[in-house]
């Protein structure tokens, strides 16, 4: 009976630090007592151990005043924390910086367009995995997609993930042997062959998970969601942000550092924000950019006013879609009054990777009031459109959309003009839209634009004479000027003052010879 009494302590003994690893090595917090799961962490097996001491003597209840103490100082920690409080300092976890839309954004080439949204890329390549008989009993396809560029053009990346638990005891020791890329513009789909398989992966169990080998490695980082990318070489990766508390305790949640792990092998580097290589493309999160613009918005003329009187106060709007520029992928979303209007007073352009932030003011429509009109323009087929992506076509902002039939297939495309949503245009092809919508036959523009100019000429002088003329839509201007004999050729775009133009005007001009023409590419009023 007392070796019953004997073991029976001793197992509620062992069984506290049992609980407490395992409840770890399940939940994995981060042991840093600026993570609120830590914190809880803690308490339940604070509980848990007073609870098995009372078990050898009542009188230990008083013990549960320690719990008692750490629930009420984290409260008073969390509330110190609140956006009542900081207000200027949350709004300033991200700094919007003015900038010309005409200037930042490239005039989009239609054969660059991406056509491709999430939720076709997955379709695609859930068709694709279907197709490797071979694979497809043993493995499945990820829903990570994570947009990147690759090879100076947008693309998903997404790994395969073991179908279940028997299926990684069969197949562990070779490890995850392919990921998708699919192209977002032109929809190719590409099942990569790896020569080193994927051996840590979100799929995988015990400390070959991921989340736990980080966790194992970086036992006091704080880090949450990680994100699959490649590299230039292809070789897979996992991109792990990591983050600190920059408001009182428990608030202004940021980055600080990245933990970058080769997939295959389990290699980790760990890099401040600057020093990250430049082919990682997704360092900060989607949805806490999104929080971080509205306190921006919010939160500039304190807490109160933005509850009762508004005044100045911005949100983003509902939805969100991702833009590749200069080799890095940026974030757009519109930023509209609090008011239930449906236009938008600008938008805003963030880079994943460094979080640069550029707020483009002009009034534009809403983007769920241009997905309507789109779907509008075809609504005797009943159509659907996917969330719109902000071009730059014909040097205005423009949003692109896909239109969808009901069985997810995309069936046309829409552009509508951003800041007159009541001008679309439909197309088939990305080309005849592009078309449509700004009046010209790109298989010409394109033409034009194969035959680069080699060499560029300067030139002042005084205009002599002048006229205008329209070609298929668009106005050219023919001058002669006094010191050359040459017939020079502008179009409407390269100058707003060309209209104002007049004989005896002092020019500077920049040009190029091209199929016995002189196209001016600059013009100055002197």
């Amino acid at each position: 009976m007392t070796e019953k009494l004997g073991f029976s302590k001793i197992a509620r003994v062992l069984s506290i630090p049992i609980l407490a690893f395992v409840m770890w090595y399940i939940l994995l917090p981060p042991i840093n007592l600026h993570s609120l799961e830590f914190w809880i962490y803690l308490i339940i097996n604070l509980l848990y151990g007073i609870i098995i001491l009372i078990t050898f003597n009542k009188k230990h209840y008083r013990f549960f005043i320690i719990p008692g103490i750490l629930i009420i100082l984290l409260i008073i920690l969390k509330l110190s924390s609140a956006t009542i409080f900081h207000s200027k300092r949350y709004a300033n976890l991200i700094n919007k910086e003015n900038s010309t839309f005409e200037e930042d954004i490239k005039e989009a080439s239609f054969q660059q367009v991406p056509t491709v949204d999430r939720d076709t890329a997955q379709r695609l390549g859930s068709r694709k995995m279907g197709e490797m008989l071979d694979l497809v009993s043993q493995y499945n396809v990820s829903n990570a997609y994570t947009q990147i560029n690759f090879e100076d053009k947008p693309v998903r990346v997404t790994p395969l993930e073991y179908n279940g638990f028997l299926k990684w005891i069969g197949n562990k020791n070779e490890g995850i042997p392919n990921y998708i890329i699919v192209d977002m513009i032109d929809g190719k789909v590409e099942l990569k062959k790896l020569k080193n398989n994927i051996k840590y992966s979100k799929s995988d169990k015990f400390s070959r998970d991921i989340y736990r080998y980080l966790r194992l490695n970086y036992p006091m980082d704080m880090f949450s969601r990680i994100n699959f990318e490649i590299d230039e070489e292809g070789t897979p990766y996992w991109v792990a942000p990591v983050y600190q508390n920059t408001i009182g305790w428990f608030g202004g949640l940021d980055v600080k550092e990245v933990i970058l792990t080769n997939a295959t092998n389990g290699e980790t580097s760990k890099y401040d924000i600057q020093d990250v290589p430049k082919w990682v493309d997704r360092i900060f999160d989607a949805d806490e950019i999104i929080g971080q613009l509205n306190w921006n918005g919010g939160l500039q003329s304190g807490f109160f006013n933005s509850l009762f009187a508004q005044k100045g106060v911005l949100q983003t709007t509902e939805g969100y879609n991702y833009l590749a520029i200069d080799d890095d992928v940026y974030l757009y979303t519109g930023m509209t009054s609090v008011g239930a209007d449906e236009s938008n007073v600008g938008f805003v352009l963030v880079n994943l990777r460094t979080k640069d932030t550029k707020f483009y003011k002009m009034s534009s429509a809403e983007e769920f009031s241009a997905m309507e009109s789109a779907e509008g323009a075809v609504q005797e087929k009943g159509y659907t459109s996917t969330f719109p992506i902000l071009l730059n076509i014909d040097n205005k902002p423009t949003y692109f959309m896909s239109l969808k039939d009901e069985a997810g297939l995309v069936k046309m495309y829409a552009l509508v003009d951003a800041q007159n949503y009541q001008q679309v245009s439909i197309g088939t092809t990305v080309s005849n839209v592009v078309s449509s919508h700004i009046g010209k036959d790109l298989a010409n523009i394109q033409t034009e634009e194969d035959e680069e100019p080699t060499e560029f000429l300067n030139i002042n002088g005084k205009i002599i004479s002048i006229e205008s003329v329209v070609i298929d839509g668009n106005t050219h201007y023919y001058f002669i000027l006094d010191n050359s004999n040459n017939i020079f050729i502008a179009n409407i775009r390269v100058s707003e003052r060309l209209p104002f133009i007049k004989a005896d005007d002092e020019v500077s001009i920049e040009y190029y010879e091209k199929n016995n023409f002189n196209q001016v590419r600059k013009l100055k009023v002197e």
